[in-house]
């Protein structure tokens, strides 16, 4: 791919979101939360994963919604609000329903409204820690078909879902496609959080040299799965530019793209990767985007 644009100085917003059981409201408080962000000068807006539904395989099917099929509220809200406040939207993830499968989609907007990339979740959240916590995405959700980079007015994103930063190949092949940002709407629980959430964004950046934003809803106390929160923004060197804990509220961070070159100069890691030894292969190279 042809070298991303550099688009300076960017404000990005996570909205920590109040995810409950009613969908309409759900979706009005994500719209307040583009428009405050917006009003307080973000250019890049991100959500956080599941915004529209408690995260609970029962909820997915009756939450999902086919975009392709007709009139899709959480989208059409998404595309409509970035169009007004003029941002860039990633719009965290929603279930999504096509060709009688499920998918946790996340959908990027432009500042016009227009859908510019979407990711399906590639690697399903299936864990079983004895005691603590068990969640099979797998018995609802398909996995994607693969990595989905997009260029955007707020930088070259590459888009993953939660688990996805566990997989250090994913973010490898993004920095290779030139990413700027690696953007992860992800909903941590209580037990991996503490220990994995800030530690696997850090490693994620120092690995590849990039952003890297993650955004997760808050912690609901009356639901069955007890989000981690956090929201966090990391800089090309691993420093934490932004964080919270666990309550509604939207953070701000001022991303310097000259920080990823500096950075990428300081410690030339591409140059100095030992090919002869190794190799990272790209099966999708031909295609950008899902």
């Amino acid at each position: 791919m042809a070298e991303a644009a550099d688009p300076g100085k960017v404000k990005v917003a996570l909205c920590q979101l109040h995810v409950t059981a009613d969908k309409e409201q759900n979706i009005a408080s994500a719209k307040a939360a583009i428009e405050d962000a917006a009003r307080n000068g973000a250019k890049l807006v991100v959500l956080p994963e599941m915004w529209n539904c408690p995260y609970s395989n029962d909820s997915f099917p009756s939450y999902a919604e086919d975009i392709e099929a007709g009139p899709s509220p959480s989208t059409d809200m998404l595309a409509a609000a970035a169009a007004a406040a003029g941002v860039t939207l990633v719009g965290g993830s929603v279930p999504e329903r096509s060709g009688g499968k499920l998918y946790n989609t996340c959908f990027v907007f432009d500042h016009n409204g227009k859908l510019l990339a979407k990711h399906r979740k590639t690697h399903l959240f299936d864990i079983d820690i004895p005691g603590k916590m068990t969640f099979k995405e797998s018995l609802t959700l398909t996995p994607g078909e693969g990595p989905t980079v997009v260029d955007t007015a707020a930088g070259r994103l590459g888009v993953g879902i939660c688990y996805d930063i566990r997989f250090p190949e994913l973010a490898m092949l993004y920095a290779k496609r030139g990413v700027q940002v690696l953007v992860y709407p992800g909903a941590f629980n209580t037990v991996t959080g503490p220990l994995h959430w800030e530690l696997l964004a850090r490693a994620r950046a120092v690995d590849n040299q990039c952003f890297v934003i993650t955004c997760s809803p808050a912690r609901n106390p009356d639901a069955s799965y007890q989000a981690w929160g956090h929201s966090t923004v990391v800089g090309p060197f691993a420093e934490v530019l932004a964080t919270t804990e666990h309550e509604p509220t939207t953070i701000y961070a001022d991303l310097d793209f000259a920080q990823v070159k500096e950075r990428r100069a300081n410690l030339p890691l591409t140059q100095q990767k030992r090919h002869d030894l190794y190799e990272l292969v790209d099966r999708r190279s031909s295609s950008s985007k899902q």
